[in-house]
């Protein structure tokens, strides 16, 4: 255990930190800041609670501000080897955690866990032990830490062992696999992925299905010495845990916070002059009279925009009234293009679109308008003016997108929601609900979506709305913070 302690009260640690620094052509360095929930969330809290942010550094600029002492009061950037972060963000976060836990593997081929497997996976716990010696080092006597997502799934089994006096908890910002498909990892990474979590006073996830799903995985890992419990009819849940599988047993309590959409900011940002501007745009692109299908997403595998597109084609083509008086809105801004697999899946994309603009397009009209630049404000007008929404993924922790659209969108929109999104638990009542691997079930829920009174669609666009804004980004902070601090 570390000798001294720190002096904040409340810390957060991620991959990614509220600011990142780019180095100009003079050497001058250059701030820009990020949002999200997690800066509204500190924000709530005031500048008087002795707050820290610990991140990595991401880039040059980054690590240069580090070397020389650049940084912003709250945040604690950790120039971690850049070798060491690539193989543990890329190499393992990226590309075996997220696949595991979104189910992404062509099993034929993949995955392969060998030496280099072995090697990088050892670069993921050096990562993960900077985060938690930071931790260590800042936090004062009976602080709070919430650790962040797949990339820091050993810091609170690692703070534990530096830090027994810490309140800590972890948050899930995906879904967690089931148990079947996380067996396809090694055991002894099982285990250690499992019992770093587990050295959590509380995790957070964003849906009961993907919290169960950790539960039963916590279980088959080791069911000697870790017992998950759901009292019935009591909807608290926890794992029960001990290293010797007898008493004395520590408990990590599981809580589900449903990130929802800050309500006051995008109605308020919407209507900004940028975004009037980029609505003028998209409906000159679009024209006149014509019904809009609009998409916002990365270019990530799971965000399923290949099937999509091939949805809409099959909707052009089972119902030709809708030509030249639909248009496709499908933003699909680049994601993870230092590995091959997102710039193929990237240019697959594009030459979906292009052939259905080939096919169906007419000398007035374009079928699909494509963009992969990212333009928040163009989103932003995109929801504005949709009539329908796609949000057909593989699987998501959540999908804020499908949060959002109803919250800004200017007449109502129809929402074609896929039931592997968490957003389904909340939404999926009000949504035309689609399985995401079904492209003519996709298409049949686009007609119906179009096909909506625009009565019925209003009345669902405000319930929809509703539901997703009734956990706000700074309410899922605090509520996760009072649950820590009992």
């Amino acid at each position: 255990m570390a000798s001294t302690h720190g002096a904040h009260r409340i810390l957060v640690a991620s991959n990614r930190g509220p600011i990142t620094y780019e180095v100009h052509e003079d050497g001058s360095l250059h701030a820009r800041r990020g949002g999200g929930g997690l800066v509204s969330g500190l924000s709530a809290i005031g500048p008087d609670a002795d707050a820290l942010w610990v991140c990595s550094a991401l880039g040059a600029g980054d690590r240069e501000a580090v070397r020389r002492g650049v940084g912003e009061t709250g945040v604690r950037m950790l120039d971690i080897d850049a070798e060491v972060h690539a193989d543990a963000y890329n190499g393992i976060a990226n590309s075996v955690l997220w696949f595991v836990h979104h189910m992404l593997y062509q099993t034929p081929l993949e995955p392969v866990f060998g030496v280099e497997f072995r090697r990088q996976w050892a670069s993921y716990e050096a990562y993960n032990r900077a985060f938690a010696e930071a931790l260590a080092d800042e936090a004062a006597q009976r602080a709070v830490v919430i650790v962040q997502d797949y990339h820091l799934c050993l810091v609170p089994g690692m703070l534990r062992e530096l830090r027994p006096d810490l309140r800590i908890g972890h948050f899930s910002h995906t879904p967690w696999a089931p148990e079947e498909y996380f067996r396809m990892l090694p055991d002894d990474i099982r285990a250690q992925l499992v019992w770093g979590m587990l050295g959590a006073d509380r995790l957070g996830f964003l849906t009961w299905r993907w919290a169960s799903a950790f539960m039963r995985c916590a279980g088959e890992v080791d069911r000697e010495r870790i017992f998950p419990t759901s009292p019935s009819g009591d909807p608290r849940r926890s794992v029960e845990h001990s290293p010797t599988g007898r008493p004395p047993l520590r408990t990590t309590q599981i809580g589900v916070h449903g990130l929802g959409a800050d309500a006051e900011f995008l109605r308020a940002r919407s209507h900004e002059s940028d975004v009037d501007q980029r609505m003028a745009v998209l409906r000159a692109e679009i024209g006149e009279g014509r019904k809009a299908i609009v998409r916002v997403d990365r270019t990530e595998l799971s965000k399923n925009i290949v099937r999509g597109l091939l949805a809409y084609r099959q909707l052009l083509e089972d119902h030709p009234e809708w030509r030249e008086r639909v248009v496709h809105v499908a933003f699909a801004y680049p994601s993870r293009q230092d590995l091959a697999v997102y710039r193929d899946y990237t240019a697959e994309v594009q030459r979906a679109a292009d052939d259905i603009n080939s096919q169906y397009g007419t000398p007035g009209w374009t079928p699909v308008i494509l963009h992969v630049k990212d333009d928040f404000a163009r989103s932003l007008a995109a929801y504005r003016l949709a009539d329908v929404a796609l949000v057909n993924p593989i699987r998501d922790g959540m999908n804020l997108v499908a949060k959002e659209v109803p919250v800004v969108s200017d007449e109502g929109c129809a929402l074609v929601l896929s039931r592997e999104a968490g957003a389904y638990e909340e939404l999926g009542e009000d949504a035309v609900v689609v399985n995401p691997y079904d492209v003519i079930g996709t298409a049949r829920a686009l007609h119906e979506a179009l096909s909506m009174p625009l009565g019925e669609r209003a009345e669902r666009t405000k319930r929809l709305a509703a539901a997703a804004t009734a956990l706000p980004p700074a309410q899922w902070f605090l509520e996760q913070l009072r649950e820590l601090e009992v």
